[in-house]
């Protein structure tokens, strides 16, 4: 029996990478490959609408074929079976915490499947290619459709319910994250001043790995459920 309640869980692309899909910031990532300011902000969207969609077009074709690991498989089955609550807020913006099972999910950082019109506010699921020409089926106007995506500059999603889970949970697991992103990075320190216990699940340590009072090294594949079934069964 867990003498845990609340759990909150942050996942990063770590989490992801085990599924086949790049990470962004480890050498050889997506970051080492493509500048920030030409393919993730929105003024290069304004620059350059081209490359910015065919970039996420990318992003988005890979995300099609990939499936979810023994890592998402389990953080699902703590969502599931867990009698207390548990929510997961990801980095990630694959579609594979969803094809595992999981329910109380915050995609903060949006979703490579979705589409938004800048001009209407419109979202709607997307999965083929994105061009400027492309209309939008709320407001009708083409040249604003992009990718559902936080870029650099933007604010992440739902903020203030991933705070106020902060403050109330008493596990706080941060998986495959590199610890140098914020807000995210900031998470931690949210949840260790609500009092909460801090776990690092990762395949090294991270930035921000003095913040946790317990941390488990390996690949996500193999800690990730391993940390699970100790949750549940002890």
């Amino acid at each position: 029996m867990s003498a845990f309640e609340r759990i909150v869980i942050l996942t990063g692309a770590g989490l992801s990478a085990e599924s086949g899909l790049s990470t962004f910031r480890d050498k050889g990532g997506i970051w080492a490959r493509h500048r920030i300011e030409d393919v993730a902000t929105p003024e290069a969207f304004a620059r350059d609408p081209e490359t910015v969609l065919e970039f996420y077009n990318q992003r988005r074709r890979g995300a099609r074929g990939v499936t979810p690991n023994a890592a998402h498989q389990a953080l699902a089955r703590l969502e599931a079976e867990f009698a207390g609550s548990v929510m997961t807020v990801t980095q990630n913006i694959d579609p594979l915490h969803e094809q595992a099972g999981t329910r109380n999910l915050v995609h903060m950082h949006g979703e490579i499947l979705k589409v938004l019109c800048t001009h209407c506010g419109a979202r709607a699921p997307w999965n083929e290619d994105l061009t400027v020409d492309l209309a939008c089926r709320r407001c009708g106007n083409t040249g604003g459709m992009r990718p559902d995506i936080v870029w650099f500059g933007e604010m992440p999603y739902q903020m203030d319910r991933i705070y106020a889970a902060l403050t109330e949970c008493d596990l706080f697991l941060s998986i495959g994250t590199s610890g140098n992103v914020y807000p995210a990075a900031g998470f931690v320190a949210e949840a260790r001043a609500a009092g909460a216990h801090t776990v690092e699940l990762n395949l090294e340590p991270s930035e921000g790995i003095s913040l946790f009072a317990e941390a488990i090294h390996g690949k996500a594949t193999k800690v990730v459920p391993a940390y699970v079934d100790r949750l549940l069964h002890g």
